[in-house]
């Protein structure tokens, strides 16, 4: 494998890794309504597990509310259990074929609760991140011992690899710090 095709794997691999951090975040509720709150619910519906957007619609009419518009008035229910059964902590209000989700505001402990699973979140992020800087590393180390780079050339890699693995944790701790703003804003 080429140098070029080697960093544009790690680049790849290690941007998969920001972007997973990123879902993770959009999944935390912050006190505003965001229909990303909703994208990790999966409903019992037709005989199996199918993830919420497969059987209804997702808005926002306020900042404060989700809308959810069932497509088959059958899996109201549904709905409604799998939301009960998360860990979402709201209470669905049904009416007909709509389901609708008041996000009550924060207070500042459960805010600072949840300053704390972003925090852990984000360092499973850097871990990831890590984990395949150490992989590239072993391979580097690998195509050295087989004569496949020179030392030089091996020094240099590592060096641009320790520079990608920085520039990666850094956007992550900026995900941090935005997350942090969003949680703690009243």
């Amino acid at each position: 494998m080429t140098a070029q095709a080697l960093f544009t794997d790690i680049e790849s691999r290690m941007n998969k890794c920001v972007e997973a951090t990123r879902g993770e975040f959009a999944s935390i509720r912050t006190g505003r309504a965001t229909p990303a709150l909703l994208d990790r619910l999966h409903v019992e519906a037709y005989g199996q597990t199918v993830p919420l957007k497969q059987v209804a619609g997702v808005s926002t009419p306020d900042a404060r509310t989700l809308v959810i518009a069932a497509w088959d008035r059958g899996v109201v229910g549904d709905i409604r259990k799998a939301i009960e059964k998360s860990d979402l902590g709201l209470t669905p209000n049904i009416d007909g074929q709509t389901i609708r989700l008041v996000v009550p505001p924060l207070n500042e402990e459960r805010r600072k609760d949840l300053v704390k699973v972003v925090k852990k979140k984000a360092e499973d992020g850097k871990i990831a991140v890590r984990n395949v800087r150490h992989k590239a590393h072993d391979d580097l180390k690998l195509q050295l011992k087989n004569g496949e780079i020179t030392e030089d050339e091996s020094k240099r890699m590592q060096e641009q690899l320790q520079k990608m693995t920085d520039k990666f944790v850094k956007d992550i701790d900026l995900l941090v710090a935005t997350k942090e703003k969003e949680i703690m804003e009243v």
